[in-house]
């Protein structure tokens, strides 16, 4: 099984990297950007479509309205960045929202924050592979019509290369990310050019139609929501922000000053791209609508099911260099590309955060071990298995998934910066230096604008996109939350119960009596070995038993019993119903019974095989009756291996594979050191 499996895993995810090599995998900052700046870099590619289609209910008019609500996701985005660049600094370790809120609100507090960034790191995933998909099924017919197919086929790539390792990661998604923001920096300036310079009217393809009005004469309150709920789809923005200060640890040294001049990059970047595309939207007369079938008009006609209405990214840039030139087409192959990278921040933010919860015991402990190449891979497997999930339920649909989106990130948003304020009042009330005592309170200033305003926008959110699947984000959030708090009290209840008093308690204390007893089916080498090995003990009685099942077979054991002279006494139970783990498990419970004080020790003899189909050949009925044994009280199971010569070839073939040094291992420096004449080296798994 191990030769089975082993190959295709070093094919697919690499060789095996020591602990010692986790420096290898640290991020500079030219690597660390794309990592884990992807996201909110990319969501500039469907944020700006977002607003437009929300203000196009009250119909093109209500256009002139977007620059107001892009100055306010201008000011939300620096507010956000210059927030979490105090949080980097102040908590280093990579627990972000989640550390600053437990530390400083408490743990309940903190569990609700890390629901919230577990909810958006798979809907990250989701919502960014399914927007990828769909730009890219554009230019591909047969994605379009297979999107779940595909959608979970690039969730799979994903998760083998982050298997691999971050520092490959990062460097496979750096060039089309920097692709990415070039193309789009690109088309900013080449459009102010052409518009400041040479007075060129560009027109967008759908610069020509019209937008049938759901609802006329829209004012007043109706309004201020309309405008409200644009403002909270523009917000998709910000999402992956908080993730470079989830991703600390991986940044080289200084680890914060890095990160912070990462996140400083990141959000300047961001809104130059988002303001640009959406100025040049208006310029070019970009038309979105939510249902563009029915509400975009030709010459006062539907545009019909067979119209496909682009991103505005695209539209944008088939009016400034023209629709098929090679820059259009370079632009719209690295945005499907981007937006399908934008889902590694979350490949990075998941698992590192779910190492951080399983060492407080709030997730399972495999979530905190490294694999083989160094990376959380547990935690990376299990957000690729939610994040198919979601794409499967919801048919990849991005329109759809956005409805669920932004909630969890402005929930960790708007606590981090709340635990932020607490975290600078109280080293306030301690420190006397007046320079490091300015320095907190402009930190702190920062911090409390930041808690005011993400927290009215996780309002906004609340109210505008509840009802339009807000509340599913809401409700994965509280299945979360009730997770995590049902395995600290798991885990907690198992450290009480295994916990030693400071008296001597009844499983400290040595049993009365050993009863030891010897399973047998037949007469051969593992039952003698098995026989030999009980005797070594000081019991204060050895029995063989066997199960009688067929009376021919139970005779001639007897016979040869007899005839060998062991001196171990062989008693035999019936099984009129054949079988063989109810009569043994009886039999113990018995002596159990009989005498609670004592303990009965049961020694199995085992085939040890090498070959993986003949694992189905033995020691089924060993399993069995060692899962049922493990669950009676004062029982012991021992397992008296017998290696047959299969397992001692397979033995071999492991030393070989381990001693064998790949072309170039040589000048790599990845070989390894001779053996030396008497050198023992230490078994691999398996041996």
């Amino acid at each position: 099984m191990s030769k089975l499996t082993d190959l295709p895993k070093r094919i697919l995810i690499g060789r095996a990297l020591r602990s010692d090599r986790l420096g290898e995998t640290l991020l500079p900052k030219r690597i660390a950007l794309p990592v884990f700046a992807s996201d909110p870099l990319s969501s500039v590619a469907y944020a700006p479509g977002e607003v437009l289609i929300v203000l196009s209910m009250a119909g093109v008019s209500a256009y002139h309205l977007s620059p107001w609500i892009t100055v306010a996701i201008v000011v939300l985005m620096f507010t956000v960045v210059a927030s979490y660049r105090q949080n980097v600094h102040a908590y280093p370790s990579g627990g972000g929202d989640y550390e600053v809120a437990t530390t400083n609100l408490g743990p309940r507090s903190g569990l609700v924050v890390a629901s919230a960034l577990l909810v958006d790191y798979v809907m990250t995933v989701a919502v960014s592979i399914s927007s990828g998909i769909e730009n890219l099924g554009s230019a591909v017919p047969f994605v379009t019509e297979h999107k779940v197919l595909c959608a979970i086929a690039v969730i799979a790539l994903l998760t083998l290369m982050n298997l691999r390792g971050v520092r490959e990661s990062g460097t496979i998604f750096a060039v089309p990310t920097y692709a990415f923001v070039g193309g789009v920096c690109l088309m900013i300036i080449w459009g102010a050019v052409r518009a400041l310079f040479f007075g060129a009217h560009m027109k967008a393809p759908t610069a020509d139609l019209a937008i049938h009005t759901e609802v006329h004469g829209i004012a007043g309150l109706a309004m201020i929501f309309l405008l409200l709920r644009a403002f909270s789809s523009g917000c998709a923005a910000l999402t992956g922000v908080e993730a470079i200060s989830n991703g600390v640890p991986a940044f080289r040294k200084p680890k914060s000053r890095n990160a912070a001049a990462t996140l400083a990059l990141m959000g300047g970047l961001a809104v130059v791209m988002f303001v640009g595309i959406i100025t040049l939207a208006l310029y070019t007369h970009v038309r979105m609508a939510e249902n563009p079938a029915t509400d975009l008009l030709r010459g006062g006609h539907p545009v019909g099911a067979g119209f496909t209405q682009n991103p505005v990214i695209t539209q944008v840039a088939a009016a400034v260099f023209g629709n098929g030139s090679i820059p259009f087409v370079f632009l719209s192959a690295v945005t499907a590309l981007v937006l399908f990278l934008a889902a590694n921040t979350a490949y990075n933010g998941f698992p590192v955060l779910g190492s951080i919860l399983a060492q407080d015991r709030y997730l399972p402990r495999q979530l905190h071990t490294r694999g083989d190449r160094l990376a959380f891979s547990n935690g990376i497997v299990v957000l690729a298995l939610f994040a198919g999930l979601l794409v499967y339920l919801y048919g990849a649909d991005s329109n759809r998934l956005l409805q669920l989106y932004i909630v969890g990130v402005f929930v960790s948003f708007t606590l981090s910066q709340t635990g932020m304020v607490r975290h600078w009042n109280r080293h306030l009330a301690t420190e006397t230096d007046p320079a490091k005592r300015r320095h907190m309170v402009r930190s702190r200033a920062i911090n409390t604008f930041g808690a005011f305003l993400t927290g009215l926008v996780l309002v906004i959110v609340l109210l505008t996109k509840f009802t339009h699947g807000a509340w599913v984000a809401v409700l994965g959030m509280a299945m979360f939350y009730l997770l995590m708090t049902g395995i600290r009290r798991h885990y907690d209840s198992v450290s009480e119960e295994l916990s030693i008093a400071e008296e001597p308690a009844e499983e400290v204390v040595a049993p009365s009596r050993v009863h030891s007893i010897v399973l047998v089916s037949k007469l051969h080498k593992p039952t003698l070995r098995a026989l030999s090995y009980a005797k070594l003990f000081r019991s204060d009685a050895v029995e063989a038993l066997s199960i009688n099942v067929d009376p021919a077979d139970t005779e001639a054991l007897r016979s040869e019993w007899e005839a060998r002279g062991i001196d171990i006494p062989l008693k035999v139970l019936d099984s009129p119903y054949r079988e063989i783990t109810r009569p043994i498990i009886e039999y113990v419970r018995g002596l159990r019974r009989t005498s609670p004080c004592d303990v009965v020790s049961v020694y199995i003899p085992e085939y040890v095989v090498g070959r993986w189909y003949e694992h189905l050949l033995h020691n089924q009925s060993a399993l069995r009756l060692k899962g049922r044994l493990l669950f009676t009280p004062g029982v012991m199971v021992t397992s008296v291996p017998w290696q047959l010569d299969s397992s001692e070839r397979a033995k071999n073939r492991l030393r070989k594979r381990r001693d064998w040094s790949a072309p170039g291992s040589v000048r790599r420096g990845q070989v390894a050191a001779p053996r030396q004449p008497g050198e023992v080296r230490q078994p691999v798994s398996g041996e």
